[in-house]
């Protein structure tokens, strides 16, 4: 049984299936007669909002020939306090498999070793696989083999999606650079486990320079809102605007996870300047999950 619960535990060869066949989901969407959900009812149960995640799983498992129930998890017994485990062993009985959008990673890990059902990571505050995969989808798709090249991701990179990009980087061998305040850089022990080549720094300009790949991520991450004012003033001078697109290769892509706060993490102009990229980011999410969904029942 196959869980993407994180990008450090995914063997490499299957991280690199899974790139090949977001490709081909992509290419034959409404052509191909591919049906590996056909019979089977998977759950969304989230606990976070959801704008791309959702409709992009929920679409996703209909055009595999699966069906699909959203779970919010304040309208079933989790919001109660019943504890994961035991929400894991029923549901486990009932349908053939989950993705799950909560804060803890533990609930995620938790639901796959008692529901025996493949289980999917679609955010957790420690990883968000997903995002990372449809990301370098969506690289390789505009400037081919993402290896050797490199990334910067520039904000704050002690969050779940710049986590995942050093899990990434170390397994597809391409270099990746943090650029943000001391406070908001990953912590050294992820950074052990992961290896690669990953620079962690304070100098925009210098992690900037060269890149192949600018990305941020909004400043204030879902259930860090007390802590908003406080993020806003650190990370001001952190934000990908036309002075440092300029610092980078002349190819170099823009990109932005979404949802995106003009003014902060990025300007305005860069942002509509690469609105392509971002929004190909975006329904690259679609063909990223069907691909994952096809490797978990393989």
């Amino acid at each position: 049984m196959k869980h993407l619960l994180s990008l450090e535990k995914l063997p490499r060869a299957d991280f690199e299936k899974i790139l090949r066949d977001a490709v081909v989901f992509k290419k034959e969407r409404g052509q191909s007669q591919a049906r590996p959900l056909a019979g089977q009812t998977w759950a969304l149960i989230f606990s976070k909002s959801s704008t791309r995640t959702r409709v992009s799983f929920e679409t996703g498992i209909r055009e595999l020939g699966g069906g699909v129930m959203f779970l919010n998890a304040n309208d079933i017994q989790l919001g109660r306090g019943e504890p994961i485990k035991d929400t894991a062993r029923v549901l486990g009985r009932m349908i053939h498999g989950a993705v799950i959008r909560t804060y803890a990673q533990s609930d995620v890990e938790e639901f796959a070793e008692f529901s025996k059902i493949p289980t999917i990571n679609a955010l957790t505050d420690a990883e968000h696989p997903c995002q990372i995969i449809a990301d370098i989808q969506t690289f390789e798709e505009k400037r081919g083999p993402i290896a050797g090249k490199v990334v910067t991701f520039v904000g704050d990179g002690a969050c779940n999606v710049p986590v995942s990009w050093i899990f990434a980087a170390a397994k597809l061998g391409f270099e990746l650079r943090i650029a943000a305040p001391k406070a908001f850089q990953p912590d050294a022990e992820i950074l052990r486990r992961a290896g690669g080549k990953i620079v962690c720094t304070e100098d925009l300009p210098a992690a900037a320079s060269g890149a192949d790949l600018l990305y941020t991520d909004v400043w204030v991450s879902m259930g860090k809102e007390a802590e908003a004012v406080e993020r806003i003033k650190i990370l001001g001078g952190y934000q990908i605007n036309q002075k440092l697109v300029k610092l980078a290769r002349p190819d170099a892509l823009v990109m932005h996870c979404l949802p995106a706060y003009r003014g902060k993490e990025i300007d305005a102009e860069t942002f509509e300047a690469n609105a392509d990229t971002i929004f190909t980011q975006a329904e690259n999410r679609l063909h990223a999950q069907k691909a994952v969904l096809n490797w978990a029942v393989s």
